[in-house]
């Protein structure tokens, strides 16, 4: 086993093979070119009469330029600028031609490519001029340009008295040859024609000699016409390259004149990227694929006849490839007597060929050559310098070039001395190694021969099986036949590493914490490196909230807190010393509440029951004890737990009967999965289903009646919830039966919102009693009645007033008034108030139940007139005779003043001025002492004493939940079957009491009693509580609702029972004390 800290690398390569080496800023090298001469096109007509030429390479010493069969000293034109070569005031005949560029120094010489330069220019038209030409009116002419030498781009344009002459239908200048094309001639053709040459490099313009143009009229033939001839056509075959532009000018002469249309001969459509110019003369097909090739046709056609000009364009494939290195030369570093194999290799179509330069010469004498591999046995100092690698094709070539130094040396260790000190394990192997500088390589040898050592060819020394006697110095000696040199290193036998205490498999839940113990014994030093990985990842401890490494020096014990499923897996731990690395192993099972069921179906759907199916999930290390079903509808709030068969669904089991369901109603179903650790995940909801319709089932209740005007009979009732209709068309059947009579009347209604039914008849007598029921139908069938109540029909008003009416002023603002009722058979009476010279409809009516009342708001010494009558349902009876009344003096405005206090043996003696009343005030008759203590916070029903006041705030956010609480339901009268019915569990002093204990257990909110507290084992409530084993179910209901809503007053349960059941747990206990709950 070879350790990979204990090999040295090479001073100063970059690459794997022995012969590179690389090049510092302090390093001597032969040249290397930065910047090379290129191809170039240089304008003559430019201001700036220069040409420069670009050269530039770096080496150490800096290197020197020449360029090839150039003499810079003798020939003025030319100048070196820093390796760049300058031509002043070049010429076309002089200055064209190639360019290299050779640089040297005291290493070598390497050659540029070769650079071709060129001039842009364009010479003038011939002065000669030129003849007429005539043409007869509707005749076709061509006008011959003939440009003069020229080289660059250039366009070609006709001048035409003086204005340039525009190409249509009948008129098309050629870019090709510049010629001009009349295809009819008219008489407004007649003039001078020159010729514009235009070169686009330059921007140079000439323009030839003006052909003057006669047009004569044929008075013989005055409509001669002529069939298409095309004059202009492109090649039969042209190659095209990939994504190159084609022009294909196609140009027809005629009378009349022929239009000009273009097509392929394959029928296929033109591209729709192709452009035709106005005159239709030129098509153009740009960044041609190989979809484009084919045979396209210019057609030409008149009323005399027709004519086609057809040519092939053939995509131009890759036949041509450029020129690229696949594999070039580097650098070399070789003693005297090595052997040297380089190899360049460049691809391109055509294939290239190659050729070998050393120092800018071709190769002679004894290197072996074999195209693009050079060969060079047993190397001298004459072989150094710079070659250079030439690959060469017709379409170009390519450099690459590369030094090779010689190094003749003793050898030296300065650079790379045997390591100093090396530790390593008992029993292990080692590599020391020995490579000193030395050309040729030295022959190495060891002061320590073993037994068990074994020198390898590159002068490490191999050692296996090593003991504690193996330790100690060793000296490595090289010689060659320049010298002999040698370097000495200590070699370190230490014991391995062994973990003493190595983490082991557990099993945990959720919630828990655990540490997996991790100690080693080692004599390294320093201390141990521990690292911890999970499920093969490296344990980041900075991001890791649930992972700590505890312990120190040679342990490194992990803690992980608050554990959660995905916690599950397999922990690694590794401790690297200076010898060694070692690595213990564990896994973790975490058992955890199980996860959501799957694949949830519901089938057999009758109007009461439905059948459920699904498929188990994970059970996290736990078996599924039992399935909870549970049901939405748009009438619940929330999901409900519905009743099945059978009543527990055993957790092998994946199928349940839904039953008790209500007929007509749309339902949404879930399946939760329990197990030893809790309740899981509820699965998916089903997709909504809708039961049977039935017969209704359920009869209205609180039948009632009663009231309403003379001759009528109300009967009222509270509708059946929608959820309890069944079916569809649900609406009420009311029926009566009078006094005496064995006949019921029966009437229907078809609205399912009734809830009250009026019988009029002017022949009922007043309170005529009846027998009432209702009964219930829908589009099924009839349901069932109500039970049989009383009802009395509209009753009349009351005949009397009531009697012996008197009334005191208590105060300033109130006065009591008192009468006699009337006989019976009047329901209520009615108090009139109102202040003396209003009207009566203006008072202030006053509705009260007994024989008494207590006006209140009212003005101070105010004279008030009051009456009384009686009300029953029918109306209102006569007033009693109105009487006047006055209402008391206000109090004092004035607050007593100066007060003033001593506290004395925990007594408080208080002083203050008297208060003397105004004219229109009562006098003060005595004093009120009031107190603001913090005991006036709480609220009246519970105790106002300071000994039971708390300031601790879960006291006040509980006192807060149950006052919600008491609001959200209307508990005002409700009677629990717990310590909370006479509110007794919720005074300050237990609620201090019990938090107190919860404290101590560390337990902050109720679900940590259920959690991680003393609630959290079903097991144990029931032994020390006398909790029955049957209510498990609910336990869990209540553990699980702890867990998600903390009891926080904004998640009330959504049912009186639901409360009930989490405050009965929360509070029940033993009372060890008066005033405590354990």
């Amino acid at each position: 086993k070879t350790l990979s800290d204990l090999f040295l690398h090479s001073f100063s390569a970059t690459c794997s093979a022995p012969i590179c080496f690389s090049h510092t800023e302090n390093t001597r090298h032969g040249p290397v070119f930065t910047q090379e001469p290129s191809d170039s096109i240089f304008p003559l007509s430019t201001d700036d009469k220069q040409v420069f030429i670009n050269c530039k390479a770096k080496g150490n010493p800096p290197p020197h330029y020449r360029y090839v069969e150039i003499n810079t000293e003798s020939d003025p034109h030319y100048s070196l600028v820093e390796g760049n070569l300058l031509i002043n005031n070049p010429h076309v005949i002089n200055h064209e031609g190639v360019y290299q560029c050779i640089t040297t120094n005291t290493f070598g010489t390497v050659v540029s490519r070769e650079a071709k330069v060129q001039f842009a220019f364009l010479q003038n038209f011939s002065r000669k001029s030129r003849n007429t030409v005539s043409v007869r009116e509707g005749q076709a002419v061509v006008l011959l340009c003939g440009p003069p030498p020229h080289y660059g781009g250039t366009a070609l344009y006709s001048n035409y008295s003086r204005s340039f002459l525009q190409q249509d239908a009948r008129r098309f200048i050629s870019q090709w040859t510049g010629n001009l094309y009349i295809a009819k001639v008219e008489p407004s053709d007649a003039g001078n024609y020159t010729c514009v040459v235009r070169n686009m490099m330059t921007n140079a313009t000439v323009i030839s000699s003006p052909t003057p143009v006669v047009v004569r009229r044929d008075s013989k033939h005055p409509h001669f016409t002529s069939a298409p001839k095309i004059e202009v056509q492109f090649p039969d075959t042209l190659h095209v390259s990939k994504g190159s532009s084609v022009k294909l000018e196609c140009f027809a002469l005629g009378n009349p004149v022929p239009s000009i249309s273009w097509r392929r001969a394959d029928g296929y459509p033109l591209p729709g990227k192709i452009k035709i110019n106005l005159s239709s003369g030129v098509l153009e097909i740009p960044y041609f694929r190989p979809e484009d090739a084919g045979v396209y046709e210019c057609v030409a056609e008149n009323s005399r006849g027709r004519n086609v000009a057809r040519g092939q364009l053939i995509f131009h494939s890759k036949n041509v490839e450029h020129l690229h290195w696949v594999q070039t030369l580097k650098d070399a570093h070789m003693a005297i007597d090595a052997n040297l194999q380089w190899e360049c290799k460049a691809i391109g179509k055509p294939r290239p060929a190659y050729k070998w330069l050393k120092n800018g010469q071709p190769l002679t004498g004894r290197i072996h050559v074999e195209a693009g591999r050079l060969t060079i046995t047993r190397i001298s100092l004459l072989d150094a310098g710079m070659y250079q690698c030439i690959a060469e094709s017709e379409h170009g070539a390519l450099y690459a070039s590369a030094e090779l130094k010689v190094v003749a040396s003793p050898p030296d260790f300065s650079r790379r001395p045997v390591k100093k000190s090396t530790v390593i394990q008992r029993g292990g192997e080692v590599v020391l190694e020995c490579r000193p500088h030395a050309s040729p390589r030295a022959t190495i040898s060891c002061f320590v021969p073993l037994l068990r050592q074994t020198i390898m060819e590159d002068g490490t020394l191999r050692i296996t099986n090593i003991s504690k006697s193996d330790g100690g110095r060793y000296t490595c000696l090289a010689r060659n036949r320049f010298g002999t040199s040698s370097s000495t290193g200590i070699l370190v036998v230490k014991e391995p590493t062994k973990i003493t205490v190595p983490p082991l498999s557990l099993d945990a839940t959720v919630g828990q914490s655990l540490v997996l113990p991790c100690e080693v014994s080692s004599d390294s030093s320093p201390s141990p490196i521990f690292k911890w990985f999970f499920n093969g990842k490296a344990i980041d401890f900075s991001r890791q909230e649930h992972f700590e490494m505890i312990g120190g020096g040679f342990a490194g014990d992990l803690m992980v807190r608050n554990i959660q499923l995905k916690h599950c897996g397999k922990y690694v731990c590794m401790v690297h010393t200076e010898v060694d690395t070692v690595s213990a192993a564990a896994d973790l099972i975490v058992r955890g509440p199980p996860g959501a069921p799957e694949s949830l179906v519901v089938t057999d759907i009758t109007d009461t029951t439905v059948q459920l199916s699904w498929g188990s999930g994970p059970d996290n290390h736990s078996p599924v004890t039992m399935y909870m079903v549970q049901a939405r509808t748009p009438f619940s709030i929330g999901w409900q737990t519905v009743r099945t068969v059978p009543d527990s669904v055993p957790g092998q089991m994946m199928h349940a009967t839904v039953k008790e369901l209500n007929p007509w109603v749309d339902y949404e179903f879930r399946v939760v999965a329990i197990n030893s650790v809790g309740v899981g995940e509820p699965s998916t909801p089903s997709k909504q289903i809708r039961t049977k319709a039935a017969v209704p089932k359920v009869a209205p209740i609180n039948v009632s009646g009663g009231g309403g005007a003379r001759g009528e009979l109300v009967i009222m009732w509270e509708p059946v919830p929608e959820e309890q209709q069944s079916g569809e068309d649900f609406g009420y059947v009311v029926a009566f039966l009078p006094l005496g009579s064995s006949t019921w009347i029966q009437t229907v209604l078809a609205s399912p919102d009734a809830s009250r039914y009026i019988y009029r008849n002017d022949s009922i007598a007043p309170l005529s009693q009846f027998e009432v029921k209702v009964g219930v139908y829908n589009s099924m069938g009839e349901g069932p009645f109500s039970h049989v109540v009383k009802v009395f029909s509209a009753e009349e008003e009351p005949s009397e007033a009531p009697s012996r009416v008197w009334a005191r002023a208590v105060s300033a603002s109130e006065i009591e008034v008192y009468w006699e009722p009337i006989p019976p058979g009047s329901s209520s009476e009615k108090i009139i108030a109102y202040e003396e010279g209003s009207q009566q409809n203006e008072a202030e009516r006053v509705r009260v139940i007994d024989a008494t009342s207590l006006l209140s708001g009212l003005k101070g010494s105010t004279v008030y007139l009051i009456s009384v009558r009686a009300q029953n349902s029918a109306g209102l009876g006569p007033c009693s005779p109105a009487f006047n009344i006055t209402t008391k003096k206000p109090p004092p405005s004035q607050p007593p003043g100066n007060i003033e206090w001593n506290l004395t043996n925990s007594k408080i003696f208080l002083n203050w001025e008297h208060v003397k009343a105004m004219e229109n005030e009562s006098e003060v008759t005595g004093y009120k002492v009031k107190g603001t203590g913090p005991a006036s916070l709480l609220c009246a029903p519970l105790p106002l004493s300071r000994k039971y006041h708390s300031n601790n705030p879960l006291v006040s956010s509980f006192l807060r939940i149950w006052t919600q609480f008491r609001i959200h339901f209307d508990l005002k009268q409700m009677i629990l079957s717990t310590p909370t019915a006479s509110n007794h569990a919720f005074k300050p002093a237990l609620l201090d009491s019990a938090f107190h204990l919860w404290s101590q257990m560390n337990v902050k909110c109720v679900a940590d009693l259920f959690h991680n507290g003393i609630f959290s084992s079903f097991d144990y409530l029931a032994k020390e509580y006398g909790i029955s084993k049957t209510y498990y179910f609910r336990y869990l209901q209540i553990r699980d609702f702890t867990r998600n809503t903390r009891l926080h007053p904004s998640r009330l349960p959504h049912s009186r029972d639901g409360w009930k059941n989490i405050l009965a747990l929360i509070y029940i206990g033993r009372v060890a004390s008066p005033g405590y709950i354990i």
